[in-house]
This record gives structure tokens, sequence and C-alpha cells, in this order.
């Protein structure tokens, strides 16, 4: 399959337009709505047509239906501009914080009790998919003599990126603040994040 497809072509470029490692919330809300919706495409079709969580019930996604499996703009905008916070973390070598900042993302989102099953599988993507678009690991590859763009995890290490002091400083206190303002998360897991 790799054989049928042309050179990928980097996310780099785009994520460099759009995604920078300000860490600056007002940078993620000044994203516009077209990048917003082609970061939520992006993640839609790296959306699996099934998901099975640890509690061992799959939930099925319907490709077909997407409009109902999706969430609006402004949830992808608010989405993203956490999963971007996240690949900060990772960049700076944040681990904790990182896992924090996702498992208080998806801690809210669950206890809205605004989503399906489904539409929380594809916050899950939505956020896995900016992440990996920002630390370099997908890249958009196309069909040799087809318009079809389909998004692949690169393999191999992703191109290192570079962390000032300045710029971890900034993330963690991001990161603080968006973790405080939400409900708490599990000591459980946070003593879990502390042991690995």
């Amino acid at each position: 399959m790799r054989n049928s497809y042309a050179a990928g072509i980097s996310f780099g470029l785009s994520a460099a337009v759009f995604l920078t490692l300000s860490a600056s919330q007002s940078v993620a809300q000044e994203l516009s709505e077209r990048s917003v919706k082609t970061i939520m495409n992006y993640a839609w079709s790296y959306t699996p047509d099934k998901f099975t969580p640890p509690n061992g019930k799959t939930i099925f996604i319907d490709k077909k239906n997407r409009e109902k499996m999706m969430v609006p703009v402004a949830k992808g905008r608010e989405v993203i501009r956490v999963a971007r916070l996240t690949a900060h973390a990772q960049i700076c070598d944040l681990r904790e914080d990182q896992v924090k900042n996702y498992r208080s993302l998806m801690l809210r989102e669950t206890k809205s009790k605004q989503w399906t099953e489904q539409q929380i599988v594809y916050i899950n993507q939505l956020h896995l998919t900016t992440v990996m678009m920002l630390v370099g690991k997908l890249q958009i590859v196309k069909k040799d003599g087809d318009t079809d763009k389909k998004v692949v995890v690169k393999e191999g290490k992703a191109a290192a990126k570079t962390c000032t002091a300045e710029q971890k400083s900034k993330v963690k206190e991001l990161i603080t603040k968006y973790v405080s303002s939400g409900p708490a998360l599990a000591s459980a897991a946070n003593k879990k994040v502390k042991s690995q």
C-alpha cells in the first residue's frame, strides 16, 4: 500500500502556519474557521470505525453519518487549543502536565453529558491528531492521479523540536490554570503518572 502513495506531504508546513510554540491561548483562539475545519477533517479521517475503551464496551462510529459523530466547530476549536498545550508539554518534556491536560479535557467533556459516546471518541481523536501534527508524527499522502488525501502516521522518529526555559514555564503555567479550572482529576490517576 505504501508504494501506491506519492511521497508524503509533511504537516510541518501547515503546522507552522497555524500552530506555533508560543503557547499563547490568544493565538489558538485566532485560528481561522477554515483551519479549525481542516484539522477537524483530518481528525475525522483518522477516526476508527470502532473503538474499545478499557471498560471493554465497543463503540461503533458510523462513518457515513459524519454530522452526528462530530462536534461543532466551536468545540473543535476548544479541543485544538487544549491539544496544542498538550503537544507543547510533550515538546517541553513536561510529561505529567501533558497527561493532566489531556485527562482534564476528556473529564470535562465526559462530565458535561453533552456528547454521545461517538462524539467523545471523536474529541479524543481530534486531540490526538492535533498533538501528532504538532510533534511531527502525521503526514498527508495522496495517491498518484487522485485528488483524495489521507492522513497517516509518519514512520520513524519525529524531528526534534526545541523548547526554551521561558516556553516551558509558560506551558506549565497555562496547563496548571486549565487543569485547576476544571473538575478535579482522580488522585490515583495522577499518582500513576508519577510512577511511570
